[in-house]
């Protein structure tokens, strides 16, 4: 058996990391690409590796040599790579397809061993290696049946993105047995390229060879092992980042902010949405209103601010809408001034808009960093404060405070001419009495030193619409902080749910019930783990302390490996250094995945 490389492109969308070198020799995480992958061709014996070379082919020729693979090299050159596509590199090195048994690559594949293990060891003599079609994925894909024959190969004009759960993508490694390229594959690349020209991809052939009624190649699917196409710098990223280990990946992953959808395999137990809402009917109206949303403008500030108003049955003058709840936090923080009392740990975007010296913090001397109304008002009240910040539930400890005794510290910080910051944006999560919400008309009209805010992505599960909202009796302020973003700061989606979610008001209070049971299954699962000490919760997530051995690090690294991602606390302001993970709360099934790698972990 043979590998042939195709390596003659130029990598044009890599700009100047691709104006001196080949694409293949792009390096991910200090690797190059062809490096990697002639270090797996080289352990598996083959007979030969053919490079056909192109753009800056001398360089990638010494390269190579000076790689010290053992397997023998054969290059071939295709001096007219800038007018020809990958069908005319292939045809260059026709007469060795028909020699032997042949691994195909594409040189700008970084991928693990175990890929060209999954297409060696199948018994089927001509494979292409195939992937389940994902977002981020380019290219050619193909339709499979039950027995994984191919039915179509599916050109980039052909695509229909309602099919795309039936889809395939090649991963652009192929094995062909001498016999078929002998009696097929060759015969009809050579017709091809004389009929339809050189300038267009191999693919092309296959796709014709499908049409026969055995066209003796059928698809081998991948099962999880790593691959990635790099055709830009943004591939080149995120490639990095599957590629990573230990550690080091876990920092990369951890300065991604989100975004995990370009990861589909990684499940996100860091970010905090509701695992139960919005319902499909919603979605379905959203999706139905597409185009329109898409090609019209929002409205403004003070429409939005109507619209918002009216959900929570507020006045427009009361409240300002937000790119999501952190725009506004931004806004309010530079619009306060004087010092602000703080707890640790909890939710750092208000403090880290602060200098360090305006900042007076409380941490909680209990292991579950809880505390009462009393408990706050006693430690803040011979403080020069001039605002009171309190996340209720607090993100992470999930600690409560009833809205009877919110209200006393609302009287007490009105006495004492305190402004009151009460983020309430995952009380909607609360399941320990019914009326909670601070967001009522008449208890912000009296009390003007009382600023409400509330995260409608982590309430209402639509994070990517970005949206959150300020409320409070001070008009004054919200009518500065309106002056303060951007006219059109929220999108024509984020406005038109916010105009349809009064339809669907009994469809999130029964998503909430279903949260509270999840919840309390999860927590009794968790609370088996032995590593584990689970603090109990008000929140859509969960504080748990992690014991010796095990450290929260190591235990949000192992995970990773599983491809789920924790978020480890040990560096967050309130810890010093104590070993603590939050868990995001999502449906049964993603809990119990993350419950059975847990387990997995106990016997290790």
């Amino acid at each position: 058996m043979q590998a042939i490389i195709l390596a003659a492109g130029m990598g044009k969308r890599l700009k100047e990391l691709t104006s001196e070198a080949t694409k293949c020799m792009v390096k991910v995480n200090g690797v190059a690409m062809i490096d990697r992958m002639m270090g797996h061709l080289d352990k598996l014996g083959l007979s030969r590796i053919v490079v056909v070379v192109g753009y800056e082919g001398q360089k990638l020729m010494e390269y190579i040599d000076a790689l010290g693979v053992s397997t023998p090299i054969v290059y071939v050159d295709n001096n007219v790579y800038n007018k020809t596509n990958n069908i005319y590199s292939l045809y260059l090195a026709k007469d060795y397809l028909v020699q032997e048994d042949t691994i195909l690559l594409e040189s700008d594949l970084v991928f693990e061993e175990a890929v060209l293990h999954r297409l060696i060891n199948h018994p089927y003599p001509s494979l292409v290696l195939v992937d389940k079609f994902e977002s981020w994925m380019d290219g050619t894909v193909v339709t499979l049946d039950e027995q994984d024959n191919i039915q179509s190969f599916v050109a980039k004009r052909e695509f229909d993105f309602r099919r795309i759960d039936e889809y395939y993508k090649t991963v652009n490694i192929y094995k062909f047995s001498k016999e078929f390229s002998e009696l097929y594959y060759v015969p009809f690349l050579e017709i091809y390229c004389k009929a339809l020209g050189t300038n267009e991809y191999y693919e092309q052939v296959l796709k014709v060879i499908t049409f026969l009624e055995d066209p003796h190649i059928k698809a081998v699917k991948l099962e999880g092992e790593k691959w990635y196409e790099i055709d830009d710098v943004q591939d080149l990223d995120i490639a990095e980042t599957i590629f990573l280990e230990g550690e080091e990946k876990l920092a990369r992953f951890q300065k991604r902010y989100g975004g995990y959808w370009r990861y589909p395999k990684m499940l996100d137990f860091c970010y905090l949405v509701n695992p139960y809402f919005p319902n499909q009917k919603l979605i379905a109206e959203m999706q139905a209103n597409f185009q329109t949303l898409l090609t019209q403008y929002p409205s403004g500030m003070q429409v939005n601010s109507l619209v918002a108003a009216k959900n929570f049955g507020l006045k427009e003058a009361q409240v300002i809408v937000g790119n999501g709840a952190a725009e506004l936090i931004k806004s309010l923080m530079e619009t306060i001034t004087g010092k602000v009392g703080v707890l640790h740990p909890s939710f750092e975007e208000y403090a880290n808009r602060k200098n360090r010296e305006d900042l007076v913090a409380c941490v909680p001397s209990n292991l579950n960093f809880t505390y009462s109304a009393d408990e706050l008002m006693s430690f803040f009240d011979n403080k020069d404060i001039q605002t009171l910040l309190i996340v209720n539930p607090d993100n992470p400890s999930g600690n409560y405070i009833k809205k009877a005794d919110v209200l006393r510290i609302c009287a007490w910080a009105k006495d004492k001419q305190i402004r009151l910051i009460i983020d309430e944006s995952f009380v909607d999560f609360v399941d320990v009495e019914e009326d909670k919400s601070l967001l009522e008309q008449q208890l912000l009209n009296e009390n003007p030193h009382l600023f409400v805010v509330k995260s409608i992505s982590k309430s209402y599960g639509v994070p990517g619409l970005r949206l959150g909202i300020i409320a409070s009796g001070d008009k004054e302020t919200i009518a500065k902080m309106k002056k303060d973003v951007a006219i059109w700061n929220i999108n024509s989606f984020a406005e038109f749910y916010m105009q349809i979610y009064e339809k669907y008001q009994s469809v999130y209070k029964t998503a909430l019930q279903a949260f509270y049971e999840s919840r309390k299954r999860f927590i009794q699962k968790l609370s088996d783990i032995s590593f584990l000490r689970v603090i109990p919760s008000q929140a859509n997530y969960v504080l748990c302390e992690v014991q010796a051995p095990m450290t929260s690090k190591a235990l949000t690294v192992k995970l990773l490996e599983k491809n789920i991602l924790i978020k480890d606390l040990a560096d967050k302001n309130g810890f010093n250094g104590k070993q603590y993970v939050r868990i995001a709360v999502r449906d049964d099934k993603d809990n119990q995945t993350l419950i059975e790698a847990l387990k997995t972990l106990e016997v290790q």
